[in-house]
């Protein structure tokens, strides 16, 4: 049985330079500084951390066994779609990071970036920075929720 936290966790996941996840982190930030929320980054490559965790992140890690060890520990997971696709990212997303992700029990927020041969029918094709807009504005909802239903629980994380 898993304890409450009263933080919620947020794992950002990125590879290459870690440019989305940069982006990612600083507006989580800005938008959860008031809200019970920590922001982990996990980067496929110590350029993809670093450059994260200079945007804000409370803390992070690299490489795959990193992703493969947090990942079930964390109540929100934000990335791009490639985060469950294996081989993506260039390769350096493996197909164990990727069913990593696909089997936590966080709630998974992804962008539908087309850059992975993925592509999602029925989204809109905005530009990146709205995308984030909307993905930050779904994380602050669920950790909002997230607080309400904690408050004066304990016991097992619903």
């Amino acid at each position: 049985m898993q304890e409450i936290r009263n933080v919620t966790r947020i794992a950002v996941i990125d590879g290459q330079g870690g440019g989305i996840g940069r982006l990612l982190v600083e507006k989580l930030s800005r938008a959860l500084r008031n809200r019970r929320a920590e922001i982990l980054v996990l980067g496929t490559n110590v350029l993809a951390t670093s450059t994260m965790l200079k945007a804000g992140a409370n803390e992070g890690a690299t490489g795959e066994n990193a992703v493969v060890q947090n990942v079930a520990g964390v109540d929100i997971i934000v990335g791009t779609i490639s985060l469950l696709v294996a081989h993506s990212m260039l390769g350096e997303f493996t197909p164990a990071m990727a069913e990593a992700v696909a089997r936590s029990p966080a709630i998974k927020v992804l962008l539908h970036l087309n850059r992975s041969g993925v592509e999602v029918v029925g989204t809109s094709a905005e530009p990146l920075p709205h995308l984030v807009d909307m993905l930050v504005e779904r994380v602050n909802t669920l950790v909002i929720s997230r607080e309400k239903s904690l408050n004066g629980k304990t016991g097992p994380i619903p």
